[in-house]
């Protein structure tokens, strides 16, 4: 493997290197994001399964709590999963960083599988985006607002 002699290869080779990176930024914030609501479906799993532990719940609420952590699960499972392809995203740039680099700074014909790297890892947040989509609309559907009286 023969690297670039010179410094403007080398240069040139870090920033097409760089510019994945925007990519990992919003992968990290929407990371941060989503194990926030996973935390939340958590605790609110954790209150309901002691209340029902505890006892002394009458049967109907019982079984309004038993659907609720129905729900809970399936957010929670859309949750993991958009965590999952988050990761997965994650570490197809990082692997797209390293092989524009290469590609760049040495004679390795390795730029198709860099974009192929880098549009798997695309595809992975776009469908860790769908995940989301779909745990916030099944979480807002477990919202019951009242109804204010007309005056």
């Amino acid at each position: 493997m023969i690297f670039a002699p010179d410094l403007s290869t080398v240069t040139h080779g870090i920033q097409l290197a760089v510019a994945p990176v925007f990519l990992l930024t919003a992968v990290s914030g929407m990371i941060a994001a989503v194990a926030g609501r996973l935390a939340r479906i958590i605790d609110r799993a954790r209150l309901l399964e002691n209340r029902l532990e505890a006892g002394g719940v009458e049967e109907s609420r019982a079984m309004k709590m038993y659907a609720e952590l129905q729900q809970l699960r399936k957010r929670g499972w859309l949750v993991n999963s958009c965590i999952a392809l988050l990761t997965f995203c994650a570490m197809l740039i990082g692997i797209t960083i390293i092989l524009l680099f290469l590609g760049e700074t040495s004679e390795l014909p390795i730029l198709k599988i860099a974009t192929v790297c880098f549009l798997s890892g695309v595809i992975c947040f776009l469908l860790a985006l769908v995940c989301f989509l779909a745990e916030t609309l099944l979480a807002t559907r477990l919202l019951k607002f009242a109804q204010l009286p007309v005056q």
